[in-house]
């Protein structure tokens, strides 16, 4: 599919793909449904897990007058539980912003990640950053994908997505883009598969020996 086009842009998801964000992530889900008073544990939310995590709320049965209560207390309690970034998610940023233009598209709040990107000195490595809130639709909806297009002044079909849950997959194919898959610990691989990436990698390390081999052309930054 790639092999005779020109690769000019890629983008990637944040949570889960770049940042090891798993276990502050759980245990803010975990601690927020004891502190609302529901009986949902890990098996549950992995189960219902969507970056929207209104689409988890709603599998939860949160009353929506309780969303706001609910955000704030994940918020407190992730704040607890620092995260790091995937092994070799620098290394490969850094390769391969030497061949092609970067962005972020993700559902987390704008403000936690702005505060991430800062911490690990990475915001000025994505020409377009768009974050959850920043398009009324969410994922798996196409509508932040293609906001970061315009930004980035590229089309789809010169693009790939990286992410690693099915709406990642969803939303990239449903603006027409490439998407390439990495396996983590919000989606299980049953799950990732079913949603027919065209690529998945074991690992994120994998990913700029795939671009040379499916893009063989495209070795220099425009």
């Amino acid at each position: 599919m790639g092999a005779e086009k020109h690769l000019a842009g890629v983008l990637f998801d944040w949570d889960g793909t770049l940042l090891d964000s798993y276990h502050a992530d759980t245990q803010a889900y975990l601690a927020m449904f004891r502190e609302i008073g529901l009986n949902w544990g890990t098996k549950e939310l992995e189960k219902h897990y969507c970056p929207d995590w209104y689409t988890v709320y709603r599998a939860a049965g949160i009353p929506k007058e309780r969303w706001e209560e609910a955000d704030g207390i994940w918020r407190r309690y992730y704040a607890k539980h620092p995260s790091k970034l995937i092994t070799g998610a620098r290394r490969v940023l850094q390769c391969l912003a030497c061949r092609y233009i970067l962005g972020l598209v993700t559902s987390g709040d704008r403000a936690r990640v702005t505060r991430q990107l800062r911490e690990f000195a990475l915001t000025r490595v994505f020409r377009a950053r768009v974050c959850g809130g920043d398009t009324p639709q969410k994922k798996p909806n196409p509508a932040p994908l293609r906001l970061a297009l315009r930004q980035m002044r590229m089309k789809a079909e010169e693009c790939v997505y990286v992410g690693d849950t099915p709406e990642d997959v969803e939303m990239a194919r449903a603006a027409g883009m490439l998407v390439i898959a990495v396996l983590g610990r919000f989606s299980t691989e049953q799950r990732l598969r079913a949603a027919k990436p065209e690529f998945v990698l074991k690992k994120l390390a994998d990913l700029p020996p795939l671009l040379d081999r499916i893009y063989p052309r495209s070795q220099r930054r425009a």
